[in-house]
Order: C-alpha cells, then structure tokens, then sequence
C-alpha cells in the first residue's frame, strides 16, 4: 500500500510538472508579448520575433524556473539535476544518441510514407514557412534554449522524480510519454495525425531519457535534442527556399 501511495504521488507530481511547465511557460509568453505589444514591437507581425520571444521566454525562462522553483519548495536542491562537464565518454553518448535518434526518426518516416499516413505540424513550421528566416534563428536557439531548457524540465526533473518510485526505465517510459502528450498543444493537423506525432515522439523520446539515465549528465540529452532540432530546422530552411527538394 505504501508503494503504491509512493508511486501515486511521484506519478501525479510528474504529471503536473509536466504540464505545469508549459502552462507557466504560455502564461509567461503572452506577458512578454503583451509586455513588447504595449511598448509599441510588433512582436505579431513579424514570425521570426514571435518565435524568439516563445522560445526564450518559455523554453528558456519558464521552463527553467519551474523547475528550480519546484526543487526549491520540495527541499530537493540544484543538486538533484545531474549535470557536469561533459567527458570523452559523454561526447561518445552525445554522437550515438544523435545517430540512434535520427535514425530512428528516418525509419519511422518510411514506415508511414509506406502507408500513406501523415503527421500533423507543429505551429512553428508554419510560422518558417512565412518567413523562412525563423528556421535559421531556430538553429542556435535549438543548442542554447529548446534543448537545455525541455531536458531540463522533462529528464532532469520529471524523469528524476519519477525514478525514484518507479526505477529506471518505467520512469524513462512515463517521464517520455508525459513529453510526448504536452506537445499536443502546440501542433496543428487532424487528430490522427496529431496522434501519429505524438506517438513517434512517444517512441523517440526514451532515447533521450536513457542518455541521462546512463550519462547522468543532462549536457548530452540536451545536445542530443538540440542537434536534432537544429539539423530538422536546417533542412526545412532549404526545403522552404527552394534549396532542397522536398
């Protein structure tokens, strides 16, 4: 009965953090465009600084301090994120667990090409494809803000708590699928190719979450989602400038 309370909370504590985060994060963009709109920056009319702002101020700031804010008032302190310089054996990780990642992304792709399904979009490719610039200011922002901040947040603190009454890997698979679900938000598409998205983030994402678990180092997961974001974003600017064929 007690592992079950344990696990019960660890599981409802993961879930809010989860979503929580993107909540807090949506509350904390719209200040800061709402902020930037009163001042007279057309943070609306122009994608690339839309982006910038939803990026920073959410991956960045408000990713960040929740968590930090939930390590603090649980008495957990900084610590409990792992993370360090990176070692030759990390950077071993970083490169296999990119390989692993898009591969597995390629494989995934072919299986549904095969059968004819798509996936939905998510809201920041449409907002490249108005502005083709917004997928190179991506680029950098995937290595200093998305990757660190969703690693943060999903493997440092959600994966971290779940770990503790679940173990390693169901707290790689559930920590993977709350990732996954609050994504949901943030696409646009018919359900199914909604649920087709999520479900390839679903299968992609425990590839991250082993990183951490057997780095622990949040450096490589970060590099890892960051490298990964950044080569996708690199490719849809040459898809969407007529450099590459689509």
């Amino acid at each position: 009965m007690e592992l079950w309370n344990r696990r019960s909370r660890a599981l409802f504590a993961a879930i809010g953090l989860g979503f929580g985060g993107y909540a807090f994060a949506v509350v904390l963009v719209l200040f800061a465009a709402g902020v930037l709109l009163a001042v007279g920056v057309p943070v609306l009319d122009r994608p690339s600084l839309t982006v910038a702002v939803s990026i920073v101020m959410g991956q960045g700031v408000a990713f960040g301090l929740f968590a930090l804010a939930y390590l603090r008032y649980t008495g957990r302190g900084f610590d409990y994120i792992k993370v360090r310089v990176p070692t030759i054996r990390d950077f071993g990780w970083t490169v296999g667990g990119f390989v692993v990642f898009y591969s597995g992304l390629i494989a995934v792709s072919i299986v549904l090409a095969t059968f004819g399904i798509q996936s939905a979009q998510n809201e920041i490719a449409t907002l490249g494809e108005q502005d083709p610039r917004v997928f190179l200011l991506l680029i950098p922002l995937s290595f200093l803000l998305i990757g660190p901040g969703e690693e943060l947040l999903y493997r440092g603190v959600v994966q971290e708590r779940l770990r503790e009454s679940f173990g390693r890997w169901p707290a790689i698979a559930l920590a993977s699928l709350i990732f996954a679900f609050v994504h949901v938000f943030s696409l646009q598409g018919q359900d199914t190719g909604v649920l087709v998205y999520l479900g390839i983030l679903f299968v992609l994402s425990p590839i991250l979450g082993a990183a951490y678990e057997y780095t622990r180092n949040l450096v490589v997961p970060s590099l890892i989602h960051g490298a990964f974001n950044a080569l996708q974003f690199g490719l849809a600017y040459l898809m969407t400038t007529g450099q590459l064929p689509s």
